[in-house]
């Protein structure tokens, strides 16, 4: 078997939900467990979260929502998006809690709440106040409200918007709070009263906590990352993957060598190579070849090269390692540590998205007391 794959620590996927569960109260955590747990897996996670005292989970698909429930997961799970129209008799088939933000979604969960086995069936509004994706625009929403509960076969359980820029422009966002704040006011008017009010992600909930209401949907801050690297940082948060690979094969390169396609890079004087059985093809952007590094040893070593498919060539100087040595890409090795934080800085982008690029070819190892299954 390849020897490259990811180790994710549920103890610290626990321990995260625990420490933000702590710094929310009362509110409720929802644990955002979608596109297959942000690359952690998302059946594992979701139980480890439920541990750890979410009260809820969310995901994007209905297909995520099948897959967890299938697995006995019997906690509630919001589809934190509206599904296309035929997959609403599978929602409820299955329990799912919809969001809703149009009239024909409306209708037709109605109708397919009909063959539910309680009766009202709960639905989410989603209220669009500023981030422009989807949702009611907060004008018309009112009416869509008014329509769910009016409709005695559905429940109007929760109201919800989301935040565009809670981790980096926090006047924009008390904004978009006041225009949530005035629209479920509106609805307090004329006697509508949700039983769950949620607005904050994982960037407001840890620095706004105007905006926490009765439940905040956590998303990477339980995966033991932030979404900003200065927000939360009274939350002690513990990164739960580290990419993992082996010495597969060594060499010495004379100068002038110039190794891996491209041949990007000559190397001053003899040096001793290592090759590594992971690439771009598993989620190690090819961009992080020239200033990348790796963990061997418990020692920092550059990539020689341009990252390949499925391989990468480390150089090691005049170190000496051993064919096996464990390979550290993201992740801690001794009292060195390479973060999502600094693959995101290196790529200009952000965590979220370096960890949910590893790919199934990444078999994922679950750790759970310091012992890992495999």
């Amino acid at each position: 078997m390849r020897p490259s794959w990811l180790e994710i620590d549920l103890d610290a996927i626990e321990h995260n939900v625990r420490a933000i569960a702590r710094h929310i109260a009362p509110a409720e955590l929802c644990a955002v467990v979608k596109a297959d747990g942000y690359g952690h897996g998302d059946v594992p996670v979701a139980l480890a979260a439920i541990e750890g005292g979410a009260s809820w989970l969310a995901v994007a698909l209905v297909e995520e929502g099948v897959r967890l429930r299938e697995a006995d997961v019997d906690t509630p799970i919001l589809v934190l998006s509206e599904p296309p129209l035929a997959d609403v008799p599978t929602i409820v088939a299955y329990g799912l809690t919809p969001t809703a933000y149009r009239s024909e979604f409306v209708k037709a969960l109605a109708v397919a709440a009909s063959e539910a086995t309680t009766l009202p069936y709960p639905v989410h509004l989603k209220v669009d106040t500023g981030m422009h994706r989807v949702g009611t625009p907060h004008a018309e929403a009112f009416e869509v409200a008014r329509a769910i509960e009016a409709d005695k076969r559905l429940q109007l359980q929760g109201v919800f918007t989301h935040f565009a820029v809670a981790d980096e422009d926090a006047s924009y966002t008390k904004q978009q709070h006041a225009v949530f704040t005035r629209f479920v006011a509106s609805l307090g008017d004329v006697e509508i009263r949700p039983r769950i009010l949620h607005a904050a992600n994982t960037a407001a909930s840890f620095d706004l906590p105007d905006t926490r209401h009765h439940m905040c949907r956590v998303g990477i801050g339980i995966y033991g990352l932030r979404p900003s690297p200065d927000l939360g940082l009274d939350v002690d948060l513990r990164p739960a993957m580290t990419v993992v690979s082996h010495v597969e094969y060594l060499r010495q390169l004379p100068e002038g060598a110039r190794p891996s396609y491209g041949r990007i890079r000559e190397i001053a004087g003899s040096r001793n190579m290592a090759t590594i059985p992971i690439g771009y093809a598993d989620g190690v952007s090819r961009r992080l070849s020239v200033p990348g590094e790796v963990l061997i040893d418990g020692r920092r070593y550059p990539f020689a090269g341009q990252i390949t498919m499925d391989m990468i060539i480390v150089d090691l100087g005049d170190d000496e390692v051993s064919r096996g040595a464990r390979v550290v890409l993201l992740g801690r090795q001794g009292t060195e540590e390479i973060s999502a934080q600094d693959w995101a800085d290196l790529l200009g982008t952000i965590t979220y998205e370096v960890v949910c690029r590893f790919g199934p070819r990444l078999q994922r190892r679950y750790v759970r007391n310091g012992s890992v299954d495999v």
